[in-house]
């Protein structure tokens, strides 16, 4: 009976170690991934429209996130030709960000 004992909470141990393990390389291939599209943007992005994707990044992540991705397939296609600037960049995000719609209400 100890024995059994033993060997389930080996296996269970066994188990966890190696979920500890893969969870540990899945966090360090996000990490690599986030750095190399960081890496990515530094070469594409002027300095002050890094800032502001950044700061759209805190106020609509999943836009700004959209937008990257999108820079970032169209520098690995060669379609981008020299540095996006903020004013470029500021049209790119009017295009990407959706027009919120006026409600009124009347009342009779």
């Amino acid at each position: 009976m100890d024995d059994e004992l033993e060997e389930i909470k080996k296996r269970k141990l066994l188990e966890l170690q190696k979920q500890q393990e893969m969870a540990a390389i899945q966090e360090e291939q996000r990490r690599q991934i986030e750095a190399e599209r960081a890496a990515i943007l530094r070469q594409i992005l002027t300095p002050e429209a890094r800032e502001r994707l950044a700061r759209i990044k805190m106020a609509h992540p999943e836009i700004a996130e959209n937008v990257e991705n999108q820079l970032i397939a169209l520098a690995q296609a060669g379609r981008i030709d020299r540095m996006i600037d903020d004013a470029t960049l500021k049209r790119i995000l009017e295009r990407a960000i959706p027009r919120r719609r006026e409600i009124r209400i009347e009342r009779r």
